[in-house]
């Protein structure tokens, strides 16, 4: 594809942490529901620990019952090319949990951006995105986060470029960086 033409149907939400990106994203993947369709919740988190345990529970209760839930800590571009469909409305959370998850498992950041980036290129049902921005802080003291924060900014930029509609959160609200039709 390229990547200066925007895949209809695909939003990419940033914003910094607790800056209400997740919920304003639930919303909008609310509204791109056809009437009878499926909500599908891609949830990347892993509970590794009794802290991210809460934080899935708290996730999952705010949803409520009509969400479908898909776990892909790792493997996003399979479960987007398996449940994108007429019908549905895909709402991944998060894109900084994936990445996270990829370079723990030392997995190639740079090869699994692309397999992401060619299963958003034609989707048959809305998908939004849910990611950090990272990049508006101070730099790291150490190469790991610098890595991350690098690959983070990279995978932002790559999705960006595919989505029809960016949109960055803060404090609450949104603020369009995109909207092609």
């Amino acid at each position: 594809m390229n990547t200066n033409q925007a895949a209809p149907g695909v939003t990419l939400v940033l914003g910094g942490a607790r800056s209400g990106k997740s919920r304003h994203a639930e919303a909008l993947a609310r509204a791109l529901v056809p009437p009878g369709g499926a909500r599908i919740y891609v949830a990347t988190a892993q509970a590794l620990d009794a802290e991210m345990s809460a934080r899935i529970a708290a996730h999952r209760d705010h949803r409520g019952p009509d969400w479908i839930t898909v776990d892909a800590p790792l493997d996003l571009a399979m479960a987007l090319r398996r449940e994108s469909r007429p019908g549905h409305a895909l709402l991944v959370d998060c894109l900084t949990l994936w990445l996270s998850n990829l370079m723990h498992a030392r997995r190639d950041v740079e090869a699994e951006t692309e397999a992401l980036a060619a299963a958003l290129e034609s989707p048959t049902c809305p998908i939004v995105l849910v990611s950090n921005e990272v990049g508006l802080g101070i730099v790291p003291e150490n190469a790991l986060a610098r890595a991350f924060r690098d690959h983070q900014g990279r995978l932002n930029q790559r999705i960006a470029a595919i989505a029809a509609r960016v949109v960055f959160i803060a404090a609450g609200l949104p603020i369009t960086l995109k909207e092609t039709s």
